[in-house]
């Protein structure tokens, strides 16, 4: 016996999978980018008198773990946005660099002594 051609389904009952074809039913649907989540993976370069600084920021999503803030000794406990530093212009290399970065407290980094006057 022949088969037919003839979709199964009345017209109307596509319009049931949101606009998904059945084709693409299976097809997996676009991930929403997270703009906020997408600019904290990028580094911020720094200049300050102690040196060159590279700063990321972690989001209170991406804050999964307890840190020591080596500003003011306090824990950062999990889901506190802060920020993740380390040394650019390090006398070991980069690598030792990243290997030796920080987790502060933003207002920790922001007041931090760097060796300058404050006036």
């Amino acid at each position: 016996m022949p088969r037919s051609n003839r979709p199964r389904r009345p017209p109307g009952a596509a319009n049931a999978n949101l606009g998904r074809s059945a084709r693409s039913k299976w097809a997996v649907p676009a991930v929403e980018l997270d703009l906020e989540r997408t600019r904290a993976g990028i580094p911020q370069r720094e200049s300050a008198p102690d040196g060159e600084w590279s700063v990321r920021q972690i989001t209170a999503r991406n804050a999964a773990k307890e840190y020591k803030c080596p500003g003011c000794g306090m824990i950062i406990p999990p889901g506190i946005p802060h920020l993740v530093v380390w040394q650019e212009d390090s006398l070991l290399g980069r690598e030792t660099a990243v290997a030796d970065r920080r987790h502060w407290h933003e207002r920790c980094w922001r007041t931090r002594r760097t060796g300058g006057r404050r006036r």
